[in-house]
């Protein structure tokens, strides 16, 4: 890592009206390397008051930058994305350092952002309006108007590109945004908004505030935010959408997942394998489109044996990340004993891996439990580890049912080589983004990121063309001039 942690601050500053600021709040915790069990800086816990100051600076922002034509605000964002491909290696290390990531992983995380970023800049070809003549002499036309002041509330997994999922869109569509980035991981929000005025956005218009439940509580309640955007647990999410949209905002939360893989006895073996392992141990197992579960219909045993034996060559810290937190890995760990304890066979039992050098930090190798039942905890909660359960069923169908049964809907995914079977799956399969030979169904821009049911509160996605529906609001304008010699039943 070329990251110097001697010159990381020793308190994580707010970002407001374009500089940094030191939070009033004495409340503050550690920012610990999950990789190591480092402190690398303290993060401010901020009061609620202190976001009055973030709106207002915002709001006065926001006028201003709303005026500012679409074509010329995503200029910042051109220059933004050179700016992240200038210092990708950077903010990568950034990321990997208070994530516990992969180098690698944390790369294509913020490759992934950048993504988004560019979808962004497309914004004048996107939302350019309808005009139509409805009528001789009458004209009806629509425009976007931005929201406002609006918010992201966004989580630990993937601190740079979850945010890019939401502010670059956002800003685009010419609202000012205010980040509340993860307190466990709030290093790259603030170097993304350093990039952001390098890149020449006006003061204010990006703001970052850390903080913990108060600030969320907040910004759910402020009355200058006008609409937010929330990624996290499914508990939190709900909670979230219920207090926000109460006070009359626009919300957007994504929640957890619990998604199935199913593999049945005509999948490319090696090809099933590799893709199962990296689902389920790519980013530490710490993402919502993790491999959770595979439904293993009839016999498939090469394949999960090819699994097992490729999981098991795995070493942590240079194959698989760290755990968050000692919290997170007790409650993961604390699956595993339970599955154990009721009799299921831990094929692999990653509690007894070593990470390499003995790093120090939260690690846990692959671990695989086989013969869950379909209601067994292990193969109904959202573990948020490098766990996979297996769940044996005889057909198709049976794997159906029990993908269906699940109360998430983010992502279902399955393994075979015939085509019909693939179409049979993916027309039933009750998830909003469905995987063919693909553990990791993730889109790529324009289509869109967002799951069903418990997965997701409010309507749309969250990214691609249905987020500009949810940063604007949409006005029509229908037009009539006086013409005596174009009259009809509207004149």
């Amino acid at each position: 890592m070329s990251i110097d942690i001697a010159t990381l601050p020793a308190v994580v500053p707010n970002w407001v009206a374009g500089k940094a600021v030191e939070s009033s709040s004495d409340r503050r915790q550690p920012v610990i390397s999950p990789a190591t069990g480092r402190v690398l800086a303290e993060v401010p816990l901020s009061r609620a008051s202190e976001l009055d100051a973030v709106v207002a600076s915002a709001a006065k922002a926001q006028r201003a930058w709303a005026a500012v034509p679409v074509k010329d605000r995503v200029q910042v964002l051109f220059r933004f994305k050179a700016l992240l491909e200038e210092h990708l290696d950077e903010l990568a290390e950034l990321c990997s350092l208070e994530n516990g990531k992969l180098l690698g992983e944390a790369r294509a995380s913020v490759a992934k952002g950048i993504e988004c970023v560019e979808f962004a800049t497309s914004l004048p070809q996107l939302a350019a309006g309808r005009v139509l003549e409805v009528s001789r002499g009458v004209e009806c036309h629509s425009v976007r108007h931005p929201v406002g002041v609006v918010a992201g509330i966004t989580p630990f997994n993937f601190p740079a590109m979850v945010p890019m999922w939401l502010f670059p869109l956002a800003i685009a569509c010419g609202n000012a945004f205010v980040l509340k980035p993860s307190e466990v991981t709030p290093l790259c929000s603030t170097a993304m908004a350093r990039l952001m005025k390098e890149a020449g956005l006006p003061d204010g218009v990006l703001s970052v505030i850390n903080g913990d439940r108060e600030i969320v509580e907040a910004i759910c309640d402020h009355p200058g935010i006008k609409a937010v955007g929330f990624v996290g647990s499914t508990k939190v999410a709900k909670l979230v959408y219920g207090r926000a949209s109460a006070h009359g905002k626009k919300v957007r939360a994504l929640g957890g997942a619990k998604n199935h893989l199913v593999v049945v006895p005509d999948a490319d073996p090696e090809m099933t394998a590799t893709n199962i392992l990296a689902s389920f141990t790519g980013c530490a197992g710490q993402r919502c489109m993790a491999a959770s579960v595979v439904v293993a219909v009839g016999d498939v045993e090469p394949i999960i044996d090819r699994v097992r034996e490729l999981a098991a060559a795995m070493v942590p810290g240079r194959d698989v990340g760290a755990i968050i937190s000692p919290a997170a890995h007790a409650r993961i760990t604390g699956y595993i004993d339970r599955a154990e304890r009721d009799g299921l066979k831990i094929l692999l039992d990653g509690r007894k891996a070593r990470s390499e050098g003995d790093a120090g930090g939260n690690y846990l190798g692959p671990t695989i439990i086989d013969g869950a039942p379909a209601a067994h905890e292990c193969a109904c909660d959202e573990i948020f580890g490098p766990v996979l359960s297996i769940v044996r069923t005889k057909t198709l169908d049976e794997a159906l049912a029990i993908e269906n049964a699940n109360p998430y809907g983010n992502a279902a995914a399955i393994y075979t080589t015939n085509g019909g079977v693939a179409q049979y799956f993916a027309e039933r399969a009750n998830a909003g983004m469905i995987g063919v030979n693909i553990g990791v169904p993730v889109p790529r821009e324009p289509f869109a990121f967002g799951g069903w049911f418990d997965s997701k509160f409010g309507d749309g996605d969250i990214t691609g063309e249905q987020a500009i529906d949810f940063w604007t609001n949409t006005k029509k304008i229908t037009t009539k001039w006086s013409d005596k010699h174009r009259s009809n039943w509207m004149s």
